[in-house]
C-alpha cells in the first residue's frame, strides 16, 4: 500500500481472535441454533455472534474486549445495537433479533473485508437508483501514473483458474475506460498479485468459515482466494461452487479502491450466494469514476 492504513492492524487482531475461537467454526450450525435470540437472552455460544459482528466491523473489540469472552453469552444492549446496524446494512428488518432472514444472510459466502470501518458511503441519485458505492478510509487510490497496472499469478495458482480472472480484469478495463491491465510472469514485481491460499496464510487475515477471498486497498496489490472452498470457472453458474470470475470482479474492485457497497446489485455488495454469477453494475463503475475524478 502507499501507506499502511490505520485500520489494518485492528482488522488483523479481529481475525486472529476470530480464528482462535474455534478452528472448526461453523456459522451455519451455530447461528441456526442461536436463531430467535434477542436482548436479555443468555445462550451458550452467543459470543460467536459477537465475534462475527466484530470481525465485520459492527462491534468494537477495542472498546469492549469482553465481547470475545466465551463466558459472555448474554445478549446485551450493545449486541442488539450491533445486530441492528448489520440488519440495516443488508436492508433487513432492523429488529435487533437474530431472526431467520438475518441468519440466512450471515451464512452466505462473503468477502473477508469488514463492512464497517468508517468507509465513505455515498448516496447520489443515478439513473433511477441511489448509488451506494463506498471508499476505504482516506480514499486510497492508484496514482495517475499507474493507470496501467500489471498483474501476475503465483507459481502454485491453478492454470485452469486463470481465464476467469483475466476476463474480470478486461471487464473492469472496458467498463471504466480508465485502467488497463497487462498480465506478466514476474510475480514479485507485478502491481497486482493473485494467489490461492489456505487458512492462516501469513498476511494477518486467515481464511475461516465461508470467507471466499480478500484483497487489499491501493497500492498493496494482494488478492487471495480461499483454496479450501469449491470453485467453478463458468461461464455460467455451477451448483454448490463459488464462481471465480464473479469473486474476481469483486476483489479487483477492492484492489482499485472500492469498499463494500450497500446496493445489492453491485459487484461490491459483500456476499454472493454459492452457485451464482454476477457482473458490474452502474454503482461499481460510478464509484471508480468518482474516486479517480473521471466525471
Amino acid at each position: 500500500m502507499a501507506s499502511k492504513l490505520a485500520f489494518l492492524p485492528f482488522f488483523c487482531i479481529l481475525f486472529f481472535l476470530f480464528s482462535l475461537s474455534n478452528a472448526k467454526y461453523d456459522t451455519e450450525t451455530i447461528f441456526k441454533r442461536l436463531q430467535g435470540c434477542h436482548k436479555g437472552t443468555k445462550v451458550q455460544g452467543l459470543h460467536y455472534l459477537k465475534l462475527y459482528l466484530a470481525s465485520f466491523g459492527y462491534l468494537n473489540y477495542q472498546h469492549n474486549p469482553n465481547h470475545t469472552n466465551p463466558e459472555n453469552d448474554l445478549f446485551d444492549q450493545e449486541l442488539e445495537a450491533a445486530l441492528k446496524s448489520y440488519q440495516n446494512f443488508y436492508h433487513l428488518n432492523a429488529s435487533g433479533t437474530l431472526d431467520g432472514p438475518t441468519v440466512s444472510q450471515m451464512i452466505l459466502p462473503r468477502c473477508g473485508h469488514p463492512d464497517k470501518e468508517n468507509s465513505h458511503i455515498h448516496g447520489k441519485k443515478l439513473l433511477n437508483i441511489v448509488s451506494r458505492y463506498a471508499f476505504f478510509p482516506g480514499n486510497p487510490r492508484w496514482p495517475r501514473s499507474k493507470s496501467r497496472l500489471t498483474y501476475a499469478f503465483n507459481s502454485s495458482y491453478p492454470n485452469a483458474y486463470i481465464p476467469p480472472v483475466v476476463d474480470a480484469f478486461n471487464t473492469w478495463a472496458s467498463d471504466t475506460g480508465y485502467f488497463t491491465f497487462s498480465r506478466v510472469n514476474d510475480f514479485t514485481t507485478s502491481d497486482l498479485k493473485i494467489s490461492f491460499d489456505s487458512g492462516d496464510h501469513g498476511d494477518g487475515f486467515p481464511f475461516r468459515g465461508r470467507v471466499v477471498a480478500h484483497a487489499f486497498a491501493p497500492t498493496d496489490g494482494r488478492f487471495h482466494y480461499n483454496a479450501d472452498l469449491p470453485w467453478s470457472v463458468g461461464p455460467g453458474p455451477v451448483p454448490n461452487a463459488n464462481d471465480l470470475g464473479t469473486v474476481a470482479l469483486h476483489e479487483i474492485g477492492h484492489l482499485l479502491g472500492l469498499h463494500h457497497s450497500q446496493f445489492e446489485s453491485a459487484i461490491m455488495w459483500p456476499t454472493l450466494p454459492i452457485g451464482q454469477v454476477k457482473g458490474l453494475s452502474e454503482d461499481d463503475i460510478q464509484g471508480i469514476r468518482v474516486l479517480y475524478g473521471l466525471n
